[in-house]
């Protein structure tokens, strides 16, 4: 990982956007700081765009879809978005919603999935010691999370065992800073980033992957650093450097929100 402020002259000239994870990489404490939400401000009156991703639940990520300056939340890693009403999507109807929340999959294959993944999610609970759901879980529509980091601390042995009950239940799994998710579905982080692009601006984000950043910290950030030629993990990432198979390109000197502001500072920087 090369230090950003190496970054050479001139490599993100034509960036047009900005894609992030949301806790330790905005967040810090579990909450977003006033450096990292002055960035965001700071990249939507560029005229740049700025899409949070997720493992979060729609729940939780509504209330901050409606009031950070960004163009929507991607949630439950890909799974659902949640897109602003300044920034709205328009309907047949013609009507714009207060806060527009589309999703993946139909209604009938989200509820037949999510009584499969609350079965999973209790096995979990009896099989593995210390293992409970997430705080945040109430929100959840999509995916199951348990706790790793946020609340309760899991070993590593731990953490693996939750994943491999997940991925033998035929779910997709991923671990990041703070919790396990698991869901039924294709989707991921990537297949959320490539369908906003679509949904919300018409364009096809594998035709222009260069002209966006890719920012985040723990191993379910992976596929994006692993696709994105500007991907950055901010300062924390370290503590994930030995299970990571596709680092990011660049590193931040500054660890969570200080991180982000600093991958915002060059974005601007170079489009004076």
């Amino acid at each position: 990982m090369t230090p950003l402020d190496q970054l050479p002259a001139g490599a993100w000239a034509n960036v047009a956007g900005v894609f992030t994870d949301i806790d330790d990489t905005l967040t810090t404490e579990g909450a977003i700081t006033p450096d990292a939400r002055g960035a965001l401000a700071a990249l939507k009156a560029a005229g740049l765009h700025a899409i949070p991703i997720t493992g979060r639940p729609v729940g939780w990520s509504a209330p901050f879809a409606a009031v950070w300056p960004v163009d929507a939340i991607v949630a439950e890693n890909g799974a659902a978005t949640l897109i602003p009403s300044q920034i709205g999507l328009q309907r047949p109807t013609g009507k714009r919603e207060q806060l527009s929340k589309i999703y993946q999959q139909d209604a009938a294959t989200r509820a037949a999935n999510f009584a499969r993944m609350q079965r999973v999610l209790a096995h979990i609970e009896a099989t593995v010691p210390g293992a409970r759901h997430a705080a945040d879980s109430g929100g959840r529509e999509c995916d199951i999370a348990i706790d790793h980091g946020e609340f309760t601390h899991l070993p590593q042995e731990a953490i693996d065992q939750c994943v491999a009950l997940m991925r033998a239940a035929g779910m997709s799994a991923t671990v990041s800073s703070i919790h396990i998710n698991g869901w039924y579905g294709a989707h991921d982080k990537l297949a959320g980033a490539r369908w906003i692009v679509r949904e919300l601006l018409g364009r096809d984000l594998d035709a222009e992957l260069a002209r966006w950043v890719y920012v985040g910290d723990s191993t379910n950030d992976q596929v994006m650093f692993q696709h994105f030629p500007h991907s950055v993990g901010v300062a924390n990432i370290a503590h994930f450097a030995p299970q990571l198979t596709h680092p990011p390109r660049y590193v931040t000197r500054g660890e969570r929100g200080a991180g982000f502001a600093e991958v915002a500072a060059q974005v601007l920087a170079a489009r004076r």
